[in-house]
């Protein structure tokens, strides 16, 4: 069973390879745009489903593969810190989280050959230290918020901020490993 990955994402694929999975990789291209009044959990979920559908119903006909899609946001006091439109940007949602725990929601939607789709969603909390106004041109400077939610990647140079994970470091990263399995099992793609 052929497995699509919804996604451009290196990291999805890097996790989705140490997995054991080799997924064709073919991106949905979406608006991502939040919805108003949509909570942080709503949002991912949707947008989740939204890519997964997408890029399924483009690939129709070929039979016998399963998409993979998944969607990761930052949330503190109630608000979606998405992917910041520019180093300023990136730099205010540091501060904003700096010595604070917030949270990260990852969803997995799975579409099926049969067209069903199934979902999960994993949540960690984490906890950036107290960073300096130094740090933070230091850390924008290095371009590596660019792209990610909430300003940082755990990953690379932004585990420095790090202070605490509780929970999926995967789903941090941006596809939690065990909800991911579970799904693709579901689907008959699994292990």
């Amino acid at each position: 069973m052929r497995i699509v990955l919804a996604s451009r994402s290196p990291r999805r694929i890097e996790i989705l390879s140490q997995m054991g999975v080799d997924a064709i990789v073919e991106p949905a291209d979406i608006d991502e745009t939040p919805v108003r009044g949509e909570s942080a959990t709503e949002m991912v979920l949707r947008l989740a489903v939204a890519k997964a559908t997408v890029v399924s119903e483009r690939r129709s006909g070929r039979g016998g593969e399963i998409v993979l899609a998944a969607d990761t946001t930052v949330e503190i006091d109630d608000e979606i810190l998405g992917q910041p439109v520019d180093d300023a940007e990136a730099a205010r949602m540091l501060r904003r989280l700096s010595g604070r725990t917030h949270r990260v929601h990852t969803a997995v939607a799975v579409v099926s050959p049969d067209g069903s789709v199934a979902t999960a969603l994993a949540t960690s909390l984490v906890t950036l230290q107290p960073v300096t106004d130094e740090t933070v041109a230091w850390y924008v400077g290095t371009g590596e918020p660019r792209g990610k939610a909430g300003g940082y990647a755990v990953q690379g140079l932004g585990a420095t901020l790090v202070a605490s994970v509780r929970g999926s470091m995967s789903n941090v990263i941006g596809l939690p490993v065990a909800e991911t399995a579970n799904l693709l099992g579901l689907a008959g793609g699994g292990r």
